[in-house]
């Protein structure tokens, strides 16, 4: 059968009209991505000889992802997480005692839902802040409210909003996120100045608020009993241990460091060379 014709002979005329007309209301609707390869799609289509209720669900389904991903790179931006991890990539055969189907579990953020905490403790190196990140990266892909900060970060987050008078609308951003991931307790120097509260009161009202209403996930690269040296004042450090204990997982990483594993390989490999 031919071609229908155009009132001037050429049935390509209204082919073009026709184009040209899908491509405005693509660009109105916003539908970037398959405004930018709809002449690919349009030759997928025409060689599988796709329906009308699939070739709709084609082009809908690559826009959806598309603006999906961008919903998640838009949530990793905001989160303050500067590096993204991933459980997929973590060195399970190096941290043998940490309990793999445990994290992955763990993974899956029903813990959130739960309103429960996660404190992971450890010496440095041993893959706690690679776990959290992962938690982070996914967090976002699941469409909850996240937060990643080193603590001596948040802590100077907070205490910048005691000198311009922004601590209240800082402090109640911090505790709305479903999930506030403090990483490296220990790790650092904590600043005091003047007549500023300690650390330990900074980040004890910011427990207190989250305590049973929403999820912290904290990673300490000292025991639990040294965080009042670290915090500064013992009484209110046991105050935010005893909260956090009250609903939290724990997880000791009892390990070598795989940084220092990656330094030593990468120094015997330019020994080698010489």
């Amino acid at each position: 059968m031919a071609p229908r014709a155009s009132r001037h002979g050429d049935p390509r005329a209204d082919d073009d009209i026709v184009l040209a007309r899908l491509r405005r209301h693509l660009e109105f609707l916003g539908l970037t991505k398959t405004l930018g390869e709809l002449d690919v799609h349009l030759a997928t289509l025409t060689r599988e000889r796709l329906g009308p209720t699939a070739t709709l669900e084609h082009i809908l389904g690559i826009e959806a992802a598309h603006k999906l991903e961008l919903r998640i790179e838009r949530r990793v931006s905001t989160s303050g997480l500067t590096e993204r991890k991933t459980l997929e990539a973590f060195e399970w055969d190096f941290q043998p005692n940490l309990d793999k189907a445990l994290v992955l579990e763990l993974g899956r953020l029903d813990f959130v839902r739960r309103r429960e905490d996660l404190v992971i403790t450890g010496m440095a190196g041993t893959g706690k802040s690679h776990v959290l990140k992962a938690f982070v990266v996914r967090a976002c892909e699941q469409g909850i409210r996240v937060r990643y900060a080193r603590c001596v970060d948040l802590l100077d987050d907070l205490h910048a909003g005691l000198a311009d008078g922004t601590y209240a609308k800082r402090l109640k951003a911090w505790a709305r996120a479903e999930l506030l991931v403090i990483d490296d307790v220990g790790l650092g120097q904590v600043k005091k100045r003047g007549d500023e509260p300690t650390a330990a009161h900074t980040l004890y009202n910011l427990i207190d608020r989250r305590h049973g209403r929403v999820s912290t996930a904290i990673t300490s690269n000292i025991g639990l009993s040294e965080w009042g040296r670290f915090l500064g004042d013992a009484t209110l450090t046991a105050a935010i241990l005893d909260r956090l204990a009250m609903h939290a997982i724990r997880i000791d990483v009892d390990g070598p460091s795989y940084r220092q594993h990656v330094a030593e390989t990468r120094a015997n490999g330019h020994a080698k060379k010489r």
